[in-house]
């Protein structure tokens, strides 16, 4: 189902002077009215501070048009090829490892007009089927009735030679006690002259523009000759040959490249996953950069999303007095509503605060549109009692899911863009139906700490993650303490290096979050919208990719958690994850540490005992996921263990990475003893510190009683110091 009026920007950020073209798509008839206004508080819930979204005048506000904009997923790569004719006689080849077989067959590698005249090649659950539509409208079809085993590779061929089409498929693997998946096939008839010169596809056909009837499943090798194709050899070498596609060449790009002799290179659409094991892996190299040939496959998905290619209804220029902070384009017409979020940053070069926000875009990014299908009618009548964001992605599959969910043939989705809507990067969206609190999660959980800054006047500047990448630790320096939110799980090599040459360089850093600096992610330059995750070895993870596929294929490194690349969490913020559990929160208690003399100033005004058993998620400040310290793993020397978490419920258990087996941990340490939180605090040497919180859930409970309790005054003591503020408590 469609939503009736959304939009998206090609930009999370911009400084003032800059420009964010906003796209937008309504089903609405007439027109919508977009205006501009401030994100305070985007927590629906009346517990709590409420959504608080504050008008600012704009120039660009006012009416516009409503049209429709579509959406065009599905994947495949498409080759101009104006000048290729195909012989009377010729052959085809290529190689298929097919994951999901409909009855419909999937188009591998077609030459067709818009109206459907030409040829293809295409392979269902009953075989493969190669259909020729001459020009007069007449059709032939060789099929073959044999339905490949989905997960193994097979040769398909094609030749037409001497007034006769022969198809045939053979398995280039062993498939024990499997019968009927090979053979050939073969018709009586010629090739029709004036077939189309249209582009050539692979692993779909187009259609108004889009990929359809896309092949979930990898190919290989495709290639065209001027003689009988071998269903076993590598097209290298042919003397007759017309084009070969060879798929190991640019694995790390979205370009098609042709061996042959015409160089009919091609392009792919909707980033299918490059970097995957072709026929010939046979695991003696576990990374594509080392064995490029190993590789030699593209994997589509009809669900694959790059870019949705909306064209801009209005361009929103940042005024040069707009303060630093998050916004939104607001968009509003017959009931229906939509904020497009963005962060204005300040000046490049300066800071107009003494502290910075970090905004964890990459993980907002990494999570976009899941679909937890936890949607059910109690969701739909809080969501809908307390008037919060009215859409989830249960409900709209139509803009791509997240690196958490699967494409239709059980593979992960291994990359996330941000040029489409994305649902759950809004104000007011629920996560969950949080018994306990809000039920909120990454961009409108965060602002639980903007409305902390507002309501107890902190000055706070915003910047973000892609920021961070980009630019690197000069764009913290300027800052006496950054702050970061409640789950800044992703990061590149750029963020972690720019937050470590920041606190080494005399920067303090509060890390207010659980489960962070875990997951890798890569970008390109050209791809700068995009990011990747490959889930490999371990760690708590929505799906495993496989075998011999944990190498990145936008920049060839070595993917998954960040411990399992050296640099364990512990090393930046001292504490790493530990525990998982249900979105549920408990509390801390105070330890001796937190009562000496030279850390007394964190726990001003706060008393002994428990603290934090309150909050908007999950009802309590140490919950959901939960990071300890750990020497081990680079907790560095001196760091004070000041509080821990206690009481969590049974369904709190140690994360993978910490166990060698159901019984023995990494540390030696009980298994049940690692289901705990810990707030640290360490000085650098340099003049640098680090205060850290170890939970999910720690900003949930800011707002509690009005920011009047002790986890806001904990903050603010620590911040207060942090950026040479003056208290107003």
């Amino acid at each position: 189902m469609t939503i009736p009026l959304v939009g998206y920007s090609d930009r999370v950020s911009a400084r003032p002077g800059e420009s964010l073209p906003i796209k937008v798509s309504s089903t609405l008839s007439g027109s919508y009215r977009a205006d501009l206004v401030r994100v305070i508080s985007g927590d629906p819930n009346p517990a709590g501070p409420g959504m608080d979204l504050r008008p600012v005048p704009a120039d660009f506000a006012g009416s516009y048009p409503c049209r429709f904009q579509p959406t065009r997923l599905g994947s495949c790569a498409v080759i101009e090829a104006p000048g290729l004719i195909l012989p009377r006689a010729f052959g085809l080849g290529l190689r298929v490892q097919p994951w999901l077989l409909r009855e419909e067959p999937a188009v591998l590698i077609a030459r067709e007009d818009g109206e459907g005249g030409g040829w293809s090649l295409a392979l269902g659950a009953a075989g493969p089927v190669f259909t020729v539509r001459a020009p007069d409208g007449t059709t032939l079809r060789c099929a073959l009735a044999a339905a490949p085993v989905t997960r193994r590779w097979y040769a398909l061929t094609l030749v037409a030679q001497g007034g006769r089409i022969r198809l045939t498929q053979r398995c280039l693997q062993a498939v024990w006690g499997a019968a009927g998946h090979e053979g050939s096939a073969e018709v009586e008839a010629a090739i029709p002259e004036g077939l189309s010169a249209a582009p050539l596809t692979i692993g779909g056909r187009m259609r108004d523009g889009a990929p359809r009837q896309v092949f979930e499943g990898r190919i290989e090798d495709p290639f065209l000759c001027a003689g009988e194709a071998d269903e076993t050899a590598d097209p290298a070498g042919r003397e007759d040959l017309l084009a070969w596609w060879d798929f190991s060449d640019g694995i790390d790009t979205q370009a098609v490249r042709d061996r042959g002799p015409s160089a009919l290179h091609g392009r792919l659409l909707n980033l299918p996953m490059r970097g995957v094991r072709g026929s010939r892996w046979d695991g003696s190299e576990m990374a594509w950069t080392l064995a490029p040939r190993h590789y030699a496959a593209i994997h589509f998905h009809s669900d694959d999303l790059d870019d949705c290619g909306w064209e801009t209804d209005f361009v929103v220029t940042v005024p040069g007095d707009l303060p630093s902070g998050a916004y939104g384009v607001r968009l509003r017409a017959e009931g229906h509503e939509d904020i497009v979020p963005f962060y204005v940053l300040p000046p490049r070069g300066t800071a107009t605060a003494p502290v910075a926000f970090l905004a964890s875009t990459f993980t907002y990014q990494a999570y976009a549109n899941h679909n937890r299908r936890n949607a059910d009618d109690s969701y739909r009548a809080r969501r809908s009692a307390w008037g919060a964001y009215p859409h989830n992605p249960q409900d709209h599959p139509d803009y791509a899911h997240s690196t958490y969910n699967r494409h239709p043939d059980n593979s992960g989705v291994a990359f996330s863009s941000r040029l489409r809507p994305i649902i759950t990067w809004r104000p007011g969206f629920l996560t969950f139906d949080d018994a306990r609190g809000s039920g909120l999660r990454h961009y409108p959980a965060d602002t639980h700490l903007i409305a902390w800054a507002d309501a107890l006047g902190v000055p706070m500047d915003i910047v973000t993650d892609e920021d961070l990448d980009n630019e690197g630790a000069d764009l913290l320096r300027p800052y006496r303490a950054v702050l970061t939110g409640s789950h800044p799980e992703y990061h590149t090599v750029g963020t972690l290096d720019g937050l470590r040459d920041y606190v080494g360089g005399g920067g303090r850093l509060c890390y207010l979050g659980g489960n962070g600096f875990y997951w890798r992610v890569a970008r390109r330059p050209d791809l700068p919208h995009v990011i990747e995750v490959r889930r490999a070895e371990g760690g708590i993870r929505a799906w495993a990719a496989e075998p011999g596929e944990y190498h990145q294929q936008l920049d060839g490194a070595f993917g998954g958690l960040w411990r399992r690349n050296g640099r364990a969490p512990q090393e930046l913020a001292g504490v790493g994850f530990s525990a998982q559990g249900l979105f549920e929160g408990s509390h801390y208690r105070r330890l001796d540490a937190s009562y000496d003399p030279d850390v007394a100033w964190i726990f001003e005004g706060i008393g002994d005992g428990v603290l934090g058993d309150f909050g908007l998620s999950g009802g309590g400040a140490a919950g959901f996921e939960l990071d300890r310290a750990d020497p081990y793993l680079g907790t560095p020397p001196g760091t004070r263990i000041l509080a821990r978490s206690e009481a969590h419920q049974p369904h709190f258990v140690a994360v993978p990475e910490e166990l060698l087996s159901h019984v023995n941990t990494v540390t030696g340490e009980k298994v049940a003893d690692l289901v705990r939180g810990e707030i640290v605090y360490f000085e650098t040497g340099t003049g640098g510190a680090v205060f850290s919180t170890g939970s999910i859930t720690f900003c949930g409970s800011l707002p509690h009683n009005g920011f009047d309790n002790p986890v806001s005054r904990l903050l603010h003591n620590v911040v207060v110091r942090f950026g040479g503020l003056e208290s107003r408590r």
